[in-house]
Formats: C-alpha cells, sequence, structure tokens
C-alpha cells in the first residue's frame, strides 16, 4: 500500500496506451444501466486522477482518494491544466471516512486488489456502504485470480521508451494467494537515467470471496461482468466488474 513514489512520476508514460475517456463511457453506461443519475462521486485509490479528472470535466463532483502523495501531487497538477476542480484527499481507504454521503464510489483499476488482508476488504466494504446513499453505487474492478496467477504471475514483462524504460519481475505465491512484483525504472533525467525500484503486491481474489464479503457488510444487489461489458464472466477473464446498490 506504501508504493507508488518514484512510479508515480512515470505512471502515465507506461500507461499512456490506455483510453481512460473509453473507460469512463463504461463507468457511464453502468450508470445509466442502473438508473442512476449521481452528481457526488468518490474514487478510491484514484491514482494520477486520470479517471478522476476527465469524470469532474463531465460535470460530476469528485472526490480523489490515495495513500500516496506523489500520487496525488501528478492528479492535482493535471486537474489544474484541465482546468476541473477535484477534492483530492490523501487517505487509507481502510480507514475511509468521507465528509457526506455520496451517490457513487468507485475504485477502478486494481485498487482492490491492494487491499491484501481479508480483514481490511472487509473493514473497505464497510466504509464504503457507511459512505453510500440509499440505491448508491458501489462499482469498482479486480485483476481476476486467473489473471495473476496465470498471465502475470511468475512471469517477467519489460519495455524501452525514449524516456522511461522498466523490467516488472512477478512472483505468485499460491499459498498467500498473493502476486508480488518487482519493479525497476529507469527515468531519464537531463543526460542520465536514474534508476528506482519498487516492491508491490496484489492478492488473487476468487469472485465468490468478493460477493461474501459485500454481502456480509450489507449489499443486497451484488452483479459482476466481464470487463466492460454485461456479460457473465468466464472461467478465464482478466478483469471482472463488481456492481453493488446499497
Amino acid at each position: 500500500m506504501n508504493s507508488y513514489s518514484a512510479f508515480a512520476y512515470v505512471y502515465d508514460q507506461l500507461m499512456e496506451d490506455v483510453d481512460y475517456e473509453n473507460w469512463v463511457d463504461y463507468i457511464e453506461r453502468i450508470f445509466e444501466k442502473y438508473n442512476i443519475k449521481p452528481q457526488n462521486i468518490a474514487e478510491l485509490a484514484c491514482g494520477t486522477g486520470n479517471i478522476t479528472n476527465i469524470l469532474a470535466r463531465r460535470g460530476y463532483n469528485l472526490i480523489g482518494v490515495d495513500l500516496s502523495e506523489d500520487m496525488l501531487f501528478v492528479a492535482q497538477e493535471k486537474a489544474r491544466d484541465m482546468g476541473v476542480e477535484v477534492i483530492y484527499l490523501n487517505h487509507d481507504m481502510r480507514e475511509l471516512a468521507l465528509p457526506s454521503e455520496l451517490d457513487s464510489i468507485l475504485c477502478i483499476c486494481d485498487g482492490i486488489n491492494y487491499i491484501i488482508d481479508e480483514k481490511d476488504l472487509l473493514k473497505v466494504f464497510q466504509n464504503v456502504y457507511n459512505d453510500l446513499k440509499t440505491k448508491g453505487l458501489f462499482v469498482f474492478d479486480i485483476s481476476s485470480y486467473y489473471k495473476l496467477s496465470n498471465i502475470l504471475g511468475n512471469n517477467t514483462y519489460a519495455e524501452n521508451f525514449q524516456e522511461v524504460s522498466y523490467i516488472w519481475e512477478n512472483y505468485f505465491d499460491e499459498d498467500r494467494s498473493v502476486c508480488d512484483f518487482d519493479l525497476t525504472i529507469f527515468s531519464k533525467e537531463g543526460d542520465v537515467y536514474k534508476k528506482y525500484e519498487e516492491s508491490h503486491s496484489q492478492k488473487a481474489y476468487k469472485e465468490n470471496e468478493i460477493v461474501e464479503k459485500l454481502s456480509t457488510v450489507g449489499f443486497r444487489k451484488i452483479e459482476k461482468f466481464e470487463a466492460f461489458t454485461f456479460e457473465k464472466t468466464k472461467n478465464e477473464s482478466e478483469r471482472i466488474y463488481f456492481v453493488c446498490e446499497k
């Protein structure tokens, strides 16, 4: 949970092929499907604000929450450049206490996977439930057990760009159901490349484990979908969306 320091400043370069506008389109399709017109939204583990700032530009009132001060600094700079107003909070979502009840709470792009301890996950879900209005939506995605154990686990990835390069080594621990990532980044600074090293871990949750905990805290309508669709998940789904109504 304490990662994303040096990584914060190269994150957007490494993720430049992600179509965040389409990602937000999908979130809005979820709102339409569930017949809600949210005004006040929080995004947990918002990172550098790619989703948060686009939603703000589309007219929603946004709170962005992240544990990394560095990621939030980048998010705030981008919001300023885009001319949007977002309340960014440096906060641990395991201890979440938002200022008012919200129409929707989001946690996009693996934020839930970073909650390694299952008791902590239950706390996160309880906090979200408490901070939602009645009929409010909790929308989040996970990298699936299949993806973390079979696609990323025990594999090494590397890419070389003009301004930044990285080596990403992954190790999947079956006993803990955790994928540990060792990330080495080479970032160009002036005429030299500076080396940074970070370690990250993600919990590989199975769908029934997630649903059980959501039900425990009080969510009664829980649906899950293949990412960016409204189709049922498959055994080899890599990203899974959960939509939960309070």
